[in-house]
């Protein structure tokens, strides 16, 4: 079987779960069959990339994404021996789509969010919004299988989607190489990141989104423990306002607290950010909406207690009182919310045996259930399904 991987982000440009998914997703794959991968940006020595045309360089971001994914559906060439093609996103949902009618095809979709359930991506894409929510509905309606990255994406699926089979809907989780999380020889200098290591901290890690819910997070942590130390690692907004209104809330609360709130607004690499999860003392997810949340399976791999919403996916990795804690958010009652996140922090931060306790059972559970071996083979039981779909049509 020969299958051709249709995303936005790969390495070296990743930058959200989708774009973890894909890159540790690929190798485990390529044990099992063959596989070539088709991704945005820049040219690569392990991919075909393709760059916005230059006709829409000045055009609504959505536009460019589509004159990116006409290129790659054009050389999706099932004459010469492509199975499958499987997109990732919305932003690859249309090349897959016409990769499939052009070429005759299977297509595989994995749903890692929903453009319904993220009405807040209008202040970033503009009317783009509305042609991002057309492409991925066309595409999930004629899709020869989906593969959810949880339970509760699943339901999400049918829940928006109504129109599509549920028999072609299939649970499989995101996965984590636990090893990239372990203790190096070489220990990061979290100093450098202008991190007190003398002092214990709470970690946020995430894109500067609505999704992520860092707006509750600023709020909840101005009830934290006055010892302990905020690490907020945050950038690339998705609009100016956004970024501008975690500005003035990270300012504020820089201002509030004397223990110390440390932003770091830029990207870091993955051993740098894994020192920072073994670091921390309880890792914090406030998302408001998480198909499953890749980050927080990071934290457990890195044996760091999770305190999290209990949105999505997030209850199918997070055990509430086990590996961490779970906070009910309501969208209607954010103040309880932001005051639960505070609680459960300093209940953790407040009782190391806790904590440690919270983290071997964390580390134990990622092991144990989301090894990415066990995802690729799911992955291609999904493209089997899909064959025998289209094969039927």
């Amino acid at each position: 079987m020969r299958a051709q991987i249709l995303t936005r982000e790969w390495p070296p440009d990743v930058y959200g779960g989708a774009g973890v998914h894909v890159e540790h997703l690929v190798p485990e794959l390529r044990k099992l069959i063959d596989v070539e991968v088709q991704c945005f940006g820049a040219p690569r020595a392990d991919a075909l990339a393709h760059d916005v045309p230059v006709e829409l360089a000045g055009a609504n971001a959505a536009l460019q994404t589509l004159g990116v994914d006409l290129q790659m559906a054009a050389v999706v060439d099932g004459a010469d021996g492509v199975d499958i093609a499987h997109s990732h996103t919305w932003y690859a949902n249309l090349a897959g789509h016409l990769a499939s009618l052009l070429h005759g095809i299977p297509h595989v979709i994995t749903a890692h969010s929903l453009e319904p359930r993220r009405p807040w991506k209008a202040e970033q894409l503009g009317g783009g919004y509305a042609i991002s929510s057309w492409v991925e509905r066309s595409a999930y309606a004629e899709a020869h299988a989906i593969i959810a990255v949880s339970a509760g994406m699943r339901e999400d699926v049918l829940a928006c989607y109504p129109f599509v089979d549920p028999e072609r809907v299939h649970v499989v989780h995101n996965g984590i190489t636990v090893a990239s999380y372990d203790e190096p020889e070489t220990a990061v200098d979290i100093a450098s990141l202008g991190v007190d290591p003398t002092r214990p901290f709470a970690l946020f890690v995430g894109r500067i989104t609505r999704q992520k819910g860092i707006a509750h997070f600023c709020r909840a942590a101005q009830a934290f423990n006055p010892e302990i130390q905020i690490v907020i690692c945050a950038s690339g907004p998705d609009e100016p306002a956004i970024g501008e209104e975690t500005e003035r809330a990270i300012e504020h609360l820089q201002q509030q607290r004397q223990a110390g709130v440390v932003w770091i607004d830029r990207m870091l690499d993955r051993p740098t950010i894994a020192g920072l999860f073994r670091a921390a003392g309880v890792f914090v997810c406030p998302s408001v909406y998480e198909p499953l949340g890749i980050v927080n399976l990071e934290a457990m791999a890195s044996e760091t207690a999770v305190v999290a919403s209990d949105v999505g996916g997030i209850p199918e990795v997070v055990v509430d009182g086990v590996t961490g804690y779970l906070v009910h958010y309501d969208e209607h009652d954010t103040p309880e919310f932001e005051a639960g996140l505070a609680s459960r922090v300093n209940e953790v931060m407040s009782n190391p045996a806790l904590a440690a306790a919270m983290g071997t059972a964390g580390r134990l559970r990622a092991e144990q259930q989301f090894s990415w071996d066990a995802v690729a083979a799911r992955t291609v039981e999904v493209y089997r399904a899909a064959q025998q779909i289209h094969a039927a049509s």
